[in-house]
């Protein structure tokens, strides 16, 4: 999570979605950079508001707006399996290497996902907090250009970024039947990066 206090931005962390880079590019130029431990860089709405948003608030006498990036759900996922594929995972627990992406997607549709597939929701991360805060600018991952133009307007400062934390490539497709039936059970992740512009 990035903070740019006199900009009253907050860049919420969504995982798998390029962040780290991000991060990386802006750190110099961000008040705050909040990278350490991974429950508090990837800081949800809900958290960033029952947490964060009251030291803004009391400390500062600031509202400050916030932004996420948001990945096509599939892509998202491919991202998570790819990177608990990593050589550094074989023989863990959340290794996805005896899985094929079908036995993942399937295990995180499932209602107690298991360790491997354990890896969240973009719906859940951003969902407004009960008072009804929402995420005020979101940017799709396969559009940066949108995202880079509203960081140099907003920071004066256009975001030269270098890949980071990048998952092994491989190329991965999910049988019909399975895609199918994520985009009926997950209806809401497809909405919510569709209503992007």
């Amino acid at each position: 999570m990035l903070v740019f206090h006199a900009e009253r931005l907050v860049f919420l962390s969504v995982p798998k979605t390029g962040t780290t880079a991000y991060e990386s590019a802006l750190r110099d130029r961000a008040d705050m950079v909040v990278s350490n431990p991974p429950d508090l860089k990837h800081a949800s709405n809900y958290r960033y508001h029952r947490f964060f948003r009251p030291i803004f608030d009391k400390v500062c006498g600031v509202d400050m707006e916030t932004m996420a990036v948001v990945r096509e759900p599939i892509s998202w996922l491919g991202s998570w399996y790819r990177y608990r594929r990593r050589p550094a995972m074989s023989g863990h627990p959340n290794g996805t290497h005896d899985l094929s992406f079908d036995d993942f997607v399937e295990a995180w549709m499932s209602g107690d996902r298991p360790g491997f597939a354990d890896v969240g929701s973009q719906t859940k991360f951003l969902e407004p907090h009960p008072k009804g805060a929402r995420v005020t600018h979101l940017f799709r991952y396969e559009a940066p250009a949108r995202l880079d133009a509203f960081l140099e307007a907003r920071l004066g400062r256009r975001p030269v970024t270098a890949r980071e934390n990048v998952s092994p490539a491989m190329d991965l497709v999910l049988s019909p039947k399975v895609e199918d039936r994520l985009r009926r059970k997950c209806a809401a992740e497809f909405e919510l990066y569709e209503s992007i512009p």
